[in-house]
């Protein structure tokens, strides 16, 4: 058996062991348009962006595959797949989170989809990454919760958030992804932050409602090693600046 590349995983580990962090946009492919792309990928070099994220919960348009060849021909930002289910796998990215809802009890996304996906992904060239990831409640339903028909873990308990995350590093997972979902009403919370932080020692990624510069800082300060934006700069590209600027600054300092 070939033995899979580790760039990736090996890049995000190495900037949490040197504590810098990272920004990773998170391309939805149905809210894309083609010709507007290469401005938000120009900002993207421009502001030094780490990582993009290709995928989504639902996605009802064929163009992934698009997406993924217009960020290489201008970039040479790593593609990684953010898959909703193993419909959405597209071997010309550079790697996969393999997702398992560990804050769910829905068998079909802990490990179901999976089993379906991995002989494609055996086959394939794709970095694979084991990602547990946590769904975390923001204020209103979204959208991943609903079509994982999950109930998420409540945004005051980061106890439960912290040994959900524990038990996943204990499983092998390599990173952390606490996530409160496309259009959130607020983000996931400092404290429940810190609380993951403490208890495991894999990278950890933080995403879903943050829409400014201080509530990057605040991601940040509490212990996330990326973050990720999306809906964000959809509705204001200009936000990536500003986020870039906190990104830099925290690095330096």
């Amino acid at each position: 058996m070939q033995q899979k590349k580790k760039v990736l995983i090996n890049k995000i580990s190495a900037l949490k062991a040197t504590n810098k962090k990272a920004i990773a946009v998170l391309i939805d492919p149905d809210k894309v348009v083609l010709e507007q792309f290469t401005r938000l990928l120009n900002l993207s070099i421009e502001h030094q962006v780490d990582f993009f994220f290709v995928g989504g919960s639902l996605i009802t348009t064929p163009n992934i595959h698009e997406i993924i060849s217009q960020i290489k021909k201008h970039t040479s930002i790593p593609v990684i797949l953010f898959p909703g289910n193993s419909m959405h796998i597209d071997t010309s990215a550079d790697g996969i989170l393999f997702l398992s809802l560990i804050s769910g009890r829905n068998p079909d996304f802990l490990i179901g989809q999976h089993v379906v996906a991995a002989p494609l992904l055996r086959q394939s060239n794709l970095e694979i990454i084991s990602t547990g990831y946590m769904i975390i409640e923001s204020g209103r339903p979204t959208t991943v919760s609903y079509i994982s028909n999950t109930t998420p873990i409540p945004h005051n308990k980061p106890d439960i958030a912290a040994c959900t995350a524990m038990a996943g590093e204990m499983l092998g997972m390599q990173l952390m992804y606490l996530d409160a979902g496309s259009g959130a009403q607020y983000p996931v919370t400092g404290e429940m932050i810190k609380a993951v932080r403490k208890s495991v020692d894999t990278p950890l990624i933080v995403g879903g409602g943050i829409n400014s510069g201080e509530k990057a800082q605040i991601a940040f300060e509490a212990g996330a090693d990326i973050i990720i934006i999306g809906n964000g700069i959809e509705k204001n590209v200009d936000l990536l600046t500003e986020i870039a600027q906190i990104t830099t600054k925290f690095n330096q300092r």
